[in-house]
């Protein structure tokens, strides 16, 4: 199954945004963690459903710390996270921020319903692979353990 049509049937299963890009990513890495997706939940629709911050840009960052975050109290923290999440927040502003007139829910669906169903499956798409890039350009390998 290629990967439009794995998003598609996971939004079909009800997941939003932010939870289609974690899902993705941990199955890049051959995981599964429905802990951590349900959580990801919180995010769905601009922050709770309150029009806030795009969830396909906060479900980017947070897909960029499965891969670059601190997991134990005795880990380093991994400098290229910081970098890697102000790339994606330039990248995400310059093209659907400025498309859409904001980096918010709100302004992107905006009063048109059917907005989000054309706009947000495009959104997860290119953020999901722009994701890839910077995890591919920082080093990190898409699949398998990224142990540091």
């Amino acid at each position: 199954m290629n990967e439009m049509d794995r998003m598609k049937e996971l939004r079909q299963q009800g997941f939003y945004c932010s939870q289609i890009l974690m899902v993705m990513g941990l199955e890049m890495q051959g995981k599964t963690n429905p802990d951590l997706i349900g959580a990801i939940h919180g995010l769905a629709g601009g922050l709770g459903f309150s029009g806030e911050l795009c969830g396909g840009l906060t479900g980017g960052a947070c897909l960029l710390g499965l891969y670059a975050g601190k997991r134990e109290p005795s880990d380093e923290e991994d400098p290229r996270l910081d970098f890697m999440v102000e790339d994606l927040v330039k990248w995400f502003k310059e093209g659907f921020g400025q498309r859409f007139g904001g980096c918010r829910c709100e302004e992107i669906i905006g009063n048109h319903p059917g907005n989000q169903s054309t706009r947000c499956p495009v959104i997860v798409a290119e953020t999901l692979q722009k994701v890839k890039e910077l995890l591919i350009e920082n080093d990190f390998e898409l699949t398998g353990s990224n142990d540091f």
